[in-house]
C-alpha cells in the first residue's frame, strides 16, 4: 500500500534544458549499458547475476518484512539475478537517487516519468523482448507518461484513481460531484480533507473543466496562466474548510474513524481498510472524473545489468507476480490474467476501460502544453510547487 510514501512533493521543476529535451525530436537515454541514443537493447544476453531496483515501498518484497509476502525470491530462483532494493518516499527523492547512476530499474509514477525521460536518466525499452508485455491492458500502454515520440520508456505496473470518500451518516445520499469539497465545502467546514501534494492542483482543474467551461481546460496537467490561476484560487477558497491535508494513508483512516473528516479525496485501499474495520464510509468516482496514478517500471540509461533489468520488467509483469505486488500495494493490476490470482479486482475496477477513461493519470506539467496548444505556454511543475506552498500556508 502507499502508506506514507506519497507525501507532498518537493520543489523540483523542469529546467529549460529538460523542457527542450521533451519538446525536441527525441529523448533517448544518455548512453549506459541498458540503452543509448542509438536505441534500446536489441537482444537479451547472459544474466549478470544482480539487479539494483529503486521502488515505492511494497513493490519489491522478499519476505524480510513479512515471510508471507515474497515475490522476489521466485524471481531470483528463476533468473539467477539477486535483487538489491532501495525504497523511496517521494518522486523527487527517487529522481535525485537515480541521478547517482547506482540503480538499474525504477518504479516511477506519472509525476516523475517524463522528468526521467527528459533528463536522459532512463532508456527506451524494447518491449518485444518482454513476453508478458502483450497481456498488459491496452489502455495503460502508449500513454503520455510512458511513451514519447512513439518510443516506449517502460512497462505499466498498476494503477488507481483518487476517489471521493464520504461519511455515510454525514451524507445519507451519496454525493455524485466534487462540489462537496469545493463549491459546497462550507457545508462541512473543518471536516474536509485533501491530498497533500502540488499535483492536487490537477484535481481542482478537473472540477473546473466541468463547471467553468469558459476556461476551456481540456487537460488538468496542461494549464495556461489564466487556467492555472483559477485552479489555485479554487484551492485557496477550499483551504478555510479543510481539516487536514494528508500524505500518510493511516492519518486519513484515523481522521475518518474519529469523525474529524467526513469528506475528501482518497484511495480505494483506504476505503477497503475502513470497511474492514467497520467504518461508516464509502467512495465514489464523481461525475467530473478524477485524477489518478499509473506507475511504470523503467530501466536506467546507465544500467550495468541490462539483462537482469529486462528480466525484472518481464517477471513483475507476469500475472502472478503482478497480482502479488499490486494487491499488497493496494491498486489495480496491469493485466486481466493477474486477476486470476486476486479476489478483489472488482473493487479496484481492474480492466474496466470505461472506468479507466475517467481517470486523468498523473503527468508532469511542463511549459509545452500537453493538450497540443502552441500559441501559449503552460505552467510548469516548479510553479505548481510554489503555488501549492502558498495554498497550504
Amino acid at each position: 500500500m502507499r502508506r506514507n510514501t506519497l507525501k507532498a512533493l518537493a520543489a523540483i521543476g523542469l529546467s529549460a534544458a529538460v523542457v527542450a529535451a521533451l519538446t525536441g525530436c527525441g529523448t533517448a537515454g544518455s548512453g549506459g549499458s541498458g540503452g543509448s541514443s542509438s536505441g534500446p537493447l536489441q537482444k537479451l544476453g547472459t544474466m549478470e547475476g544482480t539487479v539494483s531496483i529503486l521502488a515505492w515501498p511494497g513493490y519489491v518484497e522478499n519476505g524480510s518484512n513479512d515471510p508471507k509476502v515474497d515475490w522476489v525470491s521466485a524471481f531470483t530462483k528463476e533468473t539467477g539475478c539477486k535483487v538489491e532494493a532501495k525504497t523511496f518516499g517521494t518522486s523527487d527523492e527517487a529522481l535525485n537517487l537515480m541521478k547517482t547512476g547506482g540503480y538499474d530499474v525504477i518504479s516511477a509514477s506519472g509525476d516523475a516519468s517524463l522528468r526521467l525521460i527528459a533528463s536522459g536518466d532512463v532508456t527506451e525499452v524494447n518491449t518485444s523482448l518482454l513476453k508478458n508485455y502483450d497481456g498488459i491492458y491496452t489502455f495503460l500502454k502508449d500513454r503520455a507518461w510512458n511513451t514519447v515520440d512513439g518510443k516506449h520508456y517502460g512497462v505499466p505496473h498498476g494503477y488507481g484513481a483518487n476517489l471521493l470518500m464520504y461519511n455515510t451518516e454525514a451524507f445519507p445520499t451519496a454525493p455524485t460531484s466534487w462540489d462537496v469539497v469545493f463549491d459546497k465545502a462550507s457545508e462541512h467546514a473543518g471536516k474536509v480533507t485533501a491530498y497533500d501534494s502540488p499535483i492536487y492542483i490537477a484535481d481542482a482543474a478537473v472540477y473546473l473543466m466541468a463547471h467553468k467551461p469558459e476556461l476551456k481546460i481540456t487537460n488538468p496537467y496542461s494549464l495556461d496562466q489564466k487556467q492555472f490561476d483559477a485552479a489555485v484560487s479554487l484551492l485557496k477558497d477550499q483551504r478555510k474548510n479543510v481539516s487536514e491535508y494528508w500524505g500518510d494513508y493511516l492519518k486519513e483512516v484515523q481522521s475518518f474513524q474519529s469523525g474529524d473528516s467526513v469528506v475528501g479525496t482518497t484511495w480505494q485501499v483506504i476505503q477497503n481498510t475502513l470497511a474492514g474495520e467497520g467504518g461508516k464510509t464509502d467512495v465514489v468516482l464523481p461525475s467530473e472524473g478524477a485524477t489518478g496514478w499509473s506507475d511504470t517500471w523503467m530501466i536506467s540509461s546507465a544500467s550495468k545489468h541490462p539483462n537482469c533489468s529486462y528480466a525484472w520488467l518481464d517477471y513483475i509483469s507476469s500475472p502472478k507476480a503482478n497480482a502479488q505486488a499490486t494487491e499488497f500495494f493496494g491498486e489495480a493490476p496491469s493485466s486481466a490474467e493477474a486477476c486470476n490470482y486476486r479476489t478483489d479486482c472488482g473493487s479496484y475496477h481492474a480492466g474496466d476501460a470505461d472506468y479507466a477513461s475517467k481517470i486523468w493519470y498523473w503527468t508532469t506539467p511542463i511549459a509545452k502544453c500537453l493538450d497540443g496548444r502552441t500559441n501559449v505556454k503552460c505552467v510548469d511543475y516548479s510553479a505548481w510547487t510554489t503555488a501549492w506552498q502558498q495554498v497550504r500556508n
